[in-house]
């Protein structure tokens, strides 16, 4: 039976008038198997795929569909032991792009290679991150030692010839995509818009929150025009153009066709939380200035804020494909991207939460601050808990080593790589207090102004935080 169908197809391919008429081996052996349930296939040669930036946002999404395809695929972050637990068929790799500026890092990576799919990148330069390392001194290198084992390499990019085109975070991208198209090397360059997904991420988690807000929707340039682009769609063409579908050389805008402006985009959002109409504020720009300063400030201590400079000079402009270029491959709109994935309670959630986690952590580190702060002024009276255990000396020493420790949590819960362990230290700390102020002095349970019962709030406020601190 089988080789009846198979012959059908050979002589159906043979008297088409049509010379684009084609049928794959594949779909041959799928019909073949339908008609005889014959165990049948087709298995097509894998190709090793090293993906740059794997544990992020679209990297993740990347490596999840060539993994899917079929690739033996290697990510590569700075921190993917989580990623290596969500994802052990992925062979993960600990690595700082921004480290890696000379050509012998990178041969021992690529040498047996196929292709090369960067990911990675930053938005702003800051303790966390290295734009001039990342996106741009790391590719040089790389494509250097690309010259030899010559794979095909997938930059994920943006658009980079807007007026906030002179921006760091553009600038190195440019500087990057233009060194290589001059390389020689086999090339793609994709340019998603703003990336939407199941997850979120970004642009795309602050547009969540804001549609979330209570009492109206305040936004800086609500009539900017935000063009988006499934992150499912993102994935497909790199898979696309890792086998070989898209034209070496291709270098294309990524990005929905459907117009709409930041204030729709909100409202849209919001309608997909499954919250009532609110109406749209439009705010002057002048009125974000406090919140992208302290943004940027945050951003130095390894924040990676939304609201940061680079972000709210782009929406100024908007978000659109470049102008009169191809329109370039086929994507969903933002309205079918977020029908195919429905909100759940957990959206709500995060939601709720994103603009409320900054304030959380800003009020961990300005009570601990103050609670090591204000005894100083007054150590010997602080010092009299501690006297039933202590002489004078001791217990004023005690007191301020105490508020030492305080202080020094609460600066530490706003530096983004020690926010972690100081809020474990808090933890900690506070059950230490409660603990030994239990055993010294347990009256003060029953103190009007509550000095221990107000460390149960505080402590809850620690793990709410801590719980919603990873951002990936």
């Amino acid at each position: 039976m089988m080789v009846m169908v198979v012959m059908v197809i050979v002589v159906v391919h043979q008297i088409s008038p049509f010379a684009s008429l084609q049928l794959s081996l594949g779909s041959c052996a799928r019909l073949a198997k339908a008609s005889c349930r014959c165990n049948f296939s087709v298995k097509f040669d894998a190709m090793n795929i090293l993906i740059l930036g794997a544990t992020g946002f679209i990297g993740s999404a990347v490596a999840a569909r060539l993994l899917a395809d079929g690739h033996n695929v290697t990510g590569l972050g700075r921190n993917p032991s989580r990623a290596r637990l969500k994802s052990p068929d992925i062979k993960w790799i600990a690595a700082d792009l921004s480290k890696m500026l000379h050509a012998e890092d990178w041969r021992g990576l690529i040498e047996d290679c196929d292709a090369v799919v960067n990911c990675a990148g930053a938005l702003q330069d800051g303790l966390a991150d290295d734009l001039s390392g990342t996106q741009h001194k790391a590719m040089l290198a790389l494509y250097a030692a690309a010259r030899d084992a010559r794979p095909l390499i997938v930059q994920i990019s943006a658009r980079t010839n807007n007026a906030a085109g002179d921006l760091p975070f553009l600038a190195t991208k440019r500087h990057a995509d233009e060194a290589l198209a001059a390389s020689g090397l086999s090339h793609v360059i994709l340019r998603p818009a703003l990336v939407l997904g199941r997850n979120a991420h970004g642009g795309s988690a602050l547009l969540r929150a804001l549609a979330a807000l209570p009492l109206g929707i305040p936004l800086v340039h609500a009539a900017s025009p935000v063009a988006t682009v499934a992150l499912d769609d993102v994935a497909a063409a790199v898979s696309s153009a890792v086998a070989g579908h898209l034209p070496v050389g291709t270098d294309t805008d990524l990005a929905s066709t459907e117009q709409l402006t930041l204030a729709q985009l909100v409202t849209l959002h919001r309608q997909w939380l499954g919250l009532p109409n609110s109406a749209v504020v439009p705010l002057p720009a002048i009125v974000a200035k406090p919140l992208t300063w302290l943004a940027d400030a945050a951003g130095r201590l390894g924040w990676r804020s939304p609201l940061r400079s680079t972000a709210m000079t782009v929406m100024a402009e908007g978000i659109q494909p470049t102008a009169g270029a191809n329109p370039g491959i086929a994507v969903a709109s933002a309205r079918e991207t977020l029908r195919v994935n429905p909100a759940g309670v957990q959206d709500l959630w995060f939601a709720r939460l994103y603009l409320l986690k900054p304030m959380m952590i800003g009020t961990l580190s300005i009570f601990w601050l103050l609670s090591g702060f204000l005894p100083l002024f007054d150590v010997q009276r602080a010092a009299t808990h501690f006297l039933p255990l202590l002489q004078a000396g001791p217990a004023a020493l005690l007191t301020v080593l105490t508020c030492l420790v305080d202080m020094l949590l609460g600066a530490a819960v706003l530096v983004r790589p020690l926010a972690h362990r100081a809020m474990r230290g808090m933890l900690l700390v506070s059950l230490g207090y409660l603990a030994g102020a239990t055993i010294v002095e347990p009256l003060l349970w029953l103190d009007p102004l509550g000095p221990l019962v107000k460390v149960l709030p505080s402590l809850l406020l620690t793990l709410a935080t801590l719980a919603i601190l990873d951002e990936r």
